[in-house]
């Protein structure tokens, strides 16, 4: 692999990065003027768009390239079964839409940065669930943990020993997160990646928009009002951002996978302060401080 193209994919990641942790700025904004469950059923619908038109034009660039190549061989029909992504992709979309609830319901009471910081646990709470299902876990792992631990307790706990609702529902969304990238890591080797992520997505809309309807007063104002975080939590956040993460991870080391995948978090407290005017405390710093590096430091083992 040539140092330029690790470059570029390095590059890719950190793009994606950005992307998603702006989109927390987007995902809070959006809230002032609509329901958690009816943005999430929007923006999941919109990247499934974006990722069936991906889809679409990498087939036909296939297709393309295949009929300008000779061939000594029969041209046969493509035996491939895409059951198998419908299948594991409802589950899987089950799966999403309760860690994108409670991450969106979360945010609601929340800031922004606090927000991506807590939901970068996932990146250690996927080695440690892991281990429940055979995988080693190394001291970084436990140190990591521990580092991000006190971080969380700095961020979110306050003097009375109490965390806020909105730090909680976060909490409880990354918990949901690590188990959709646990089971997308055991699903990906055997389906297709991006049928797979159309699938929940849509999954994942259609149970945003029945929850909206049931438990939510929207109205067409505010969709209309929502419109610019609706379009950058939907077109880029889940469309570009990660067709950006598929195309990046094929040549890209997976320890700078994770490193720069987990600077979300880091993204998301600049736009929390740059766009939102989100205050951060001496505390809150501190507490991003050990989270980051816990977050850092549970990666370390991918480099042995």
């Amino acid at each position: 692999m040539s140092q330029r193209s690790t470059i570029r994919s390095d590059l890719l990641l950190l793009f994606a990065a950005v992307i998603w942790g702006f989109a927390f700025v987007a995902q809070r904004m959006g809230m002032e003027h609509i329901g958690p469950f009816l943005f999430n059923a929007i923006r999941f619908a919109m990247g499934a768009g974006v990722l069936l038109v991906v889809v679409k034009l990498r087939d036909s660039w296939r297709q393309s390239s295949t009929d300008h190549r000779p061939s000594t061989t029969d041209h046969r029909p493509s035996t491939i079964d895409h059951r198998p992504s419908t299948i594991y992709g409802l589950l899987l979309g089950l799966i999403l839409f309760a860690g994108a609830t409670f991450q969106q319901a979360g945010i609601v009471y929340t800031t922004a940065g606090n927000a991506g910081f807590i939901t970068g646990l996932y990146v250690i709470l996927v080695p440690f669930f892991g281990m429940f299902i055979g995988q080693k876990a190394g001291v970084n792992l436990w140190g990591g943990a521990i580092l991000a631990t006190f971080g969380l307790y700095f961020l979110s706990v306050t003097e009375n020993f109490s965390i806020s609702k909105g730090d909680l529902l976060v909490l409880i969304g990354a918990i949901f997160w690590a188990v959709h990238v646990l089971y997308t890591g055991w699903l990906s080797p055997r389906t297709s990646v991006l049928r797979l992520a159309i699938t929940q997505y849509v999954v994942c809309a259609v149970m945003s928009m029945m929850a909206a309807f049931l438990f939510e007063s929207n109205t067409l104002q505010g969709i209309y009002k929502a419109s610019i975080p609706l379009l950058y939590g939907g077109l880029l956040s889940v469309g570009v951002a990660f067709t950006l993460q598929i195309i990046g991870q094929k040549k890209a080391p997976p320890a700078h996978t994770a490193i720069i995948l987990s600077l979300e978090a880091v993204f998301a407290v600049i736009g929390g302060v740059m766009i939102l005017s989100e205050t951060m405390t001496d505390r809150k710093w501190i507490g991003c401080s050990m989270m980051l590096a816990g977050m850092l430091l549970a990666q370390v083992k991918s480099r042995q």
